[in-house]
């Protein structure tokens, strides 16, 4: 019974894995930030600062830039030999008032290749009319264009300092 069932789960898993079927879940407890995805695969999600290099806590500072950084995306449904991704994002306050908003920052583009689909990149600015001491919520949904379902979606609560 134990084999039997083994083997039905090895097939299952690779059955989805020929099929494309990429799913997981992901959180880095050092700075908060979470991710999860349907359809894409991905190698790396980080919190980038200013200097472009990965956070180690969930700390922003005032005046500066923040990103959510995507690498390694891929399973695009290409048209044309290009990707269409679509990314969306928001900055809330502790009363779910939106301070940044943005249906999609990629909305009049022509097309990438994978390759440069595979690198994406949602950088927002610390400042105005956010306030020293309060926490914001972050939140960026990217989407293939051609398969809706396809997607990956990012949260992270920062501290502006």
């Amino acid at each position: 019974m134990k084999k039997s069932m083994s083997f039905l789960l090895a097939s299952i898993s690779l059955f989805l894995f020929a099929i494309g079927c990429s799913k997981g879940t992901n959180k880095d407890f050092k700075t908060g930030l979470s991710y999860n995805y349907n359809g894409f695969s991905v190698s790396e999600v980080l919190l980038a600062g200013p200097d472009n290099i990965a956070m180690k806590s969930n700390e922003v500072q005032m005046n500066t830039s923040v990103a959510i950084v995507i690498q390694g995306l891929e399973n695009y449904t290409l048209k044309d030999d290009k990707a269409f991704p679509g990314m969306m994002l928001t900055v809330s306050n502790k009363n779910g008032e939106e301070v940044i908003h943005n249906d999609d920052l990629f909305a009049d583009t022509e097309g990438y290749s994978a390759t440069d689909a595979s690198i994406l990149r949602g950088t927002f600015p610390i400042g105005e009319p956010m306030v020293i001491g309060e926490t914001y919520h972050v939140k960026m949904r990217v989407w293939d264009k051609n398969k809706k379902e396809t997607e990956l979606n990012a949260e992270v609560d920062l501290l502006v300092k």
